[in-house]
């Protein structure tokens, strides 16, 4: 029982941004940070979960794979997308 449990939080912690973006079309982080139909709260959660290292791609660090998304992006592009929320709403 205690594996299963197990199982599911690490299920659910890797598809939890996932779910944001799946039938979005949110192709990048600046994808995100332009959507009109995400709150500026969903936003910044995934981008903030973009740039976990729990989504880092192995042997490559400075790059991030968001399950959803049709590949790997430079951290540097999450954190541009970030800045860019930060711009338009005074953050």
């Amino acid at each position: 029982m205690h594996q299963l449990l197990h199982d599911a939080a690490r299920d659910a912690l890797a598809m939890g941004p996932a779910v944001l973006v799946q039938g979005m079309k949110l192709r990048r982080p600046m994808d995100v940070a332009q959507a009109k139909c995400l709150s500026v709260d969903d936003k910044r959660t995934i981008l903030a979960s973009w740039t976990s290292d729990f989504y880092a791609v192995d042997s490559q660090p400075a790059l991030r794979y968001l399950p959803g998304t049709p590949g790997p992006v430079s951290i540097d592009e999450v954190q541009l997308a970030l800045r860019e929320i930060d711009r338009r709403y005074g953050c």
